[in-house]
């Protein structure tokens, strides 16, 4: 008896959180709560709790590109994101799949982690702006990935717009500049240089937001792989972040993690 037809299947190219809030775990238990099938290329292996990391060990090249091509080639993908890369020679071979793979990219140029930890070598910046950033449907940075990639400081949201357009001259067919960082209601700016969509949404009074960029990015390429608009997954993605945010709960001394079945849970009750 046969079972029933596969879901949209979406693949996180990412480093991978041992303490379970961001990184490869938060990307796929985003996607299981958006009803996608997540497969995974782990780049790095962190040490992370909710104080911090501790340390991080690069995979090699070779087995980032024979995990990406063993999902690829077998089981195929309707969307591909990208977090945590850590080198120049991670990211280049990383574009260079995307390159050749028919799907919507969502590269989330990781640069920091809450906590301020480096997750991406100064010099693998280049790389990005040139190799990575072109490639993408969407980019997702937040304001101190911006200030990284650009040399744009973000400090209101009237300068949001500088910032997606200093973005996008690296290429990306649309950016999502995220104002969580500022004060007030958090808005984000979503445009492709002619299109502009502001999404707003209440400040939560939560401090454990660990892993809300991964969240937010595994989201949008989730509901791209479902076959929405970039304006409607982008949209998708946020409501189902700031419910996240919202539920985030304590875990450990430090920042806990933003809660990814919280709509499951709603759901079921």
């Amino acid at each position: 008896m046969s079972g029933r037809g596969a879901p949209p299947r979406v693949l996180t190219v990412a480093g991978s959180d041992s303490g379970g809030g961001a990184g490869i775990q938060a990307d796929l238990k985003t996607m299981l709560a958006l009803g996608v099938h997540g497969m995974s290329v782990v780049t790095a292996v962190t040490a992370q709790n909710s104080l911090g990391v501790q340390g991080v060990w690069e995979l090699p090249v070779q087995a980032v590109r024979a995990q990406y091509r063993s999902v690829v080639d077998d089981i195929g993908v309707q969307a591909v994101k990208t977090g945590m890369l850590a080198s120049a020679e991670l990211v280049e071979a990383v574009a260079e799949l995307i390159a050749g793979t028919d799907a919507p990219a969502v590269v989330d140029p990781v640069g920091v982690s809450k906590h301020g930890d480096p997750l991406l070598a100064a010099s693998a910046l280049r790389s990005v702006r040139t190799r990575l950033l072109p490639l993408a449907t969407v980019a997702t940075p937040n304001l101190d990935e911006v200030t990284q990639l650009t040399g744009v400081r973000v400090e209101s949201e009237a300068q949001l717009r500088e910032a997606a357009e200093a973005v996008l001259a690296f290429g990306p067919r649309w950016v999502l500049i995220k104002g969580g960082h500022l004060t007030g209601a958090a808005v984000d700016l979503l445009t492709d240089g002619s299109e502009e969509h502001w999404l707003r949404a209440d400040r939560h009074d939560n401090r454990h937001t660990h892993g809300t960029g991964c969240t937010l990015a595994s989201a949008i390429a989730a509901q791209l792989a479902k076959g929405q608009s970039v304006p409607a997954a982008v949209a998708a993605a946020k409501e189902y972040v700031t419910g996240a945010i919202a539920a985030g709960f304590a875990l450990g001394g430090g920042i806990g993690p933003v809660d990814h079945g919280w709509a499951l849970r709603s759901q079921a009750g």
